[in-house]
């Protein structure tokens, strides 16, 4: 194996047959230690969380492929705190697509003039560009599709398999008495046709989730999830 990428929360290998080795981290990104998915930077450590996060992500990567959604994951190594996964071909630099059904996080810090905390929200899609050092910004469709970073054609499929994943991993919380505040997602071509795909991970990570008014952290989520 060789190191080819240093994250946050993860390390990314390259291997021999030429697909990719993810190795998850208990790193988690926060601020003053507070864990905060939509932050960008690690802000604490929490003792078990890679395996959580890894443990959910291979559960819902699989709920994906059930539902006929292609994503670049191969299998895991629960033991090991690994997922192999297909290589795949980012859009420029990165973007981070994020549903919304509640006014939390960023959305509420950018738009409290006219929004309240916990406001209902109808599956608001937001683009974003990964770029820690300008705090991630929101870009919209038209100049995604100028700065050819994704053409107008790859803006609907991204924001419409958005929406059809983020209604899949909602409806497996609700069956828990768990609701979906918002969720992150990554995605990226692969294979020989570079068809769209969902990539990166899908855990506690990189969601918000309360049951009743009680926030639920990574490690509890999975716990409820999956037990």
């Amino acid at each position: 194996m060789r190191l080819v990428f240093q994250g946050k929360t993860k390390d990314i290998y390259a291997l021999a047959d030429g697909n990719y080795l993810m190795k998850f981290k208990d790193d988690a990104t926060g601020i003053d230690g507070v864990f905060d998915p939509g932050a960008n930077a690690v802000g604490l450590s929490i003792l078990g969380a890679g395996k959580s996060n890894l443990k959910m992500t291979k559960y819902f990567f699989e709920v994906l492929k059930e539902n006929h959604i292609p994503t670049h994951y191969v299998d895991a190594n629960l033991m090991e705190g690994t997922m192999t996964v297909q290589p795949a071909k980012l859009f420029g630099k990165g973007l981070e697509v994020i549903c919304r059904y509640r006014a939390v996080g960023s959305f509420l810090r950018r738009y409290g003039l006219y929004a309240e905390a916990g406001q209902p929200l109808d599956g608001f899609v937001e683009f974003t560009l990964k770029d820690d050092a300008r705090q991630d910004p929101p870009i919209t469709e038209d100049a995604l599709v100028m700065l050819g970073i994704l053409t107008a054609a790859e803006y609907k499929t991204l924001k419409d398999l958005t929406v059809k994943v983020s209604h899949l991993v909602k409806a497996v919380l609700r069956t828990k008495g768990i609701e979906l505040y918002d969720i992150k997602l990554e995605f990226g071509r692969i294979g020989a046709d570079q068809s769209i795909a969902v990539i990166d991970e899908i855990s506690g990570g990189n969601m918000r989730a309360y049951q009743g008014d009680k926030y639920l952290e990574p490690l509890v989520l999975e716990k409820l999830i999956l037990e």
